[in-house]
């Protein structure tokens, strides 16, 4: 009898091969050999159209979630900005979803299809709103259901918004299993996967990005149908990516133009990978932490090729601070009655800014919201900070520094969106993709790059004077 070698070094040579098993689909069909490759290839191999995708979802329930216009919001944009400036606010009520976010929607399709190719389980490492996505369409699917948290710190001190989400898995049918930060858990998930059978429900496979992109397409037709117009601005809260893509092709899809603004809480100066910063921030997703790398990179995900692209469908750039985002939570809670979790409140909290600077007949739309709940409470995680030595208090946001301090915002006019050089973040994808192959860009990968950081061959080819 053969013993297979599950030492780390073993796993991690065999993962291209542990992937296609668990994915099904060969990543080297797309590839070129070089920098570029197919991407809409990639994303037309999953064999679903955009109508196939809003037939699964609605089988699950999900979809056609609320747009609800922020008219008290709106009306405080208005107080503080100039005469005729202020932009109507809409939100997409994705907390209206069987498991709580617009996550589901990218679960959905996974487990539709991983139900329809034999698969006994599906495996997904999360900090938790997308477990609890798989885990929900699990259930409804009769399969068995993994989900792998990073979730403490060597202490075994775990954030409560990432063990309140545990906790929401759990209740759904997942078997949860939780692990320090460190390297461990990439391993770990190949290892599952290698062991159980079980489909890689990864949030970046085209099949969870096609899922998105029904809820662009849904921002498009509410909007049209509520207001007699597309919406000018839509804005999306970024992390690896994935609901800033999905959500701009299903916009583009609809054949609506709005200019797409990402949004990011600033954690600059922190790094996610560290054990003793682990718990120093107090947001588990939407920071800059993954924003800024997956932007830059974003194939460091779980499969070969990430499906999820956002500098493709990025027209701007913003951050918020943590303090804004807590005082934005509670903003939408007492003016508009409606209490939400975090994530979609780094966008609410950016297009209030944003909202300032646009004429009152325009419209901007944050296209999500996500569940709330005990550990996810911006009084659980300020508890938390102030456990963890960071200060808490009321001033100017733009004087926090992450780690040390989070200042909620003395009065609403100093909710301030903080522009990112995108064009920075563009030769960072330029020149790193450079280093990925011993010979000088073809003509095809310079257009490729263009493609992929929404500029111009010009402009690539500029920057990749640079690494020359």
């Amino acid at each position: 009898m053969t013993t297979k070698d599950n030492s780390f070094a073993a796993v991690m040579a065999r993962k291209s091969e542990i992937i296609r098993a668990a994915v099904g689909v060969d990543y080297k069909q797309f590839e070129s050999g070089s920098i570029a490759f197919d991407y809409e290839k990639m994303m037309a191999s999953t064999g679903y159209t955009l109508e196939d995708v809003v037939e699964i979802q609605r089988g699950f329930a999900i979809g056609n979630t609320p747009l609800i216009e922020l008219n008290n919001i709106t009306a405080l944009v208005r107080k503080l900005s100039k005469d005729g400036y202020g932009a109507r606010i809409f939100i997409k009520d994705e907390a209206a979803n069987p498991s709580g976010s617009f996550k589901v929607r990218r679960a959905a399709t996974s487990i539709h299809h991983a139900k329809r190719m034999g698969y006994p389980g599906a495996l997904s490492a999360t900090s938790g709103n997308y477990g609890a996505a798989v885990a929900s369409c699990c259930a409804k699917s009769g399969l068995r259901c993994i989900v792998v948290q990073e979730c403490y710190d060597s202490r075994g001190v775990g954030q409560p918004e990432i063990i309140e989400k545990a906790r929401k898995c759990e209740a759904l049918g997942a078997e949860v299993v939780q692990l320090s930060v460190g390297p461990e858990l990439f391993y770990t998930v190949l290892r599952m996967l290698e062991d159980t059978g079980y489909f890689n429900a990864s949030l970046y496979t085209a099949f969870g990005i096609e899922g998105i992109e029904t809820l662009g397409y849904e921002v498009a037709q509410q909007c049209r149908a509520q207001t007699g117009k597309d919406p000018d601005v839509v804005v999306c809260t970024n992390a690896g990516g994935g609901n800033l893509t999905g959500t701009a092709r299903g916009l583009h899809k609809a054949d609506c133009k709005a200019q797409i603004v990402a949004a990011s809480v600033n954690l600059k100066g922190l790094h996610m990978a560290s054990d003793t910063q682990f718990n120093k921030k107090s947001f588990t997703t939407g920071h800059t932490g993954f924003g800024m790398p997956f932007s830059t990179w974003p194939d460091r995900s779980d499969v070969p090729r990430s499906a999820a692209r956002p500098l493709r469908y990025m027209d701007r750039y913003v951050t918020v601070n943590q303090g804004e985002v807590f005082y934005t939570t509670e903003l939408l809670a007492r003016l508009e009655g409606i209490e939400r979790g975090p994530a979609g409140n780094t966008s609410l909290a950016a297009a209030i800014s944003l909202a300032q600077e646009l004429p009152e007949d325009q419209i901007v739309v944050v296209q999500e919201t996500e569940y709330t709940g005990a550990g996810k409470h911006g009084s659980a995680q300020l508890s938390f900070a102030r456990q963890n030595g960071i200060r808490v208090s009321l001033g100017n946001p733009k004087d926090e520094i992450a780690g040390e301090s989070i200042i909620l915002p003395a009065h609403p006019s100093l909710l301030h969106a903080v522009d990112v050089d995108l064009d920075h973040i563009r030769r960072s994808l330029i020149t790193h993709a450079a280093t990925t192959v011993d010979h000088a860009p073809t003509e095809n990968d310079i257009t490729f790059l263009a493609e992929e950081t929404k500029s111009s061959e010009a402009f690539v080819r500029e920057a990749l004077k640079q690494v020359e």
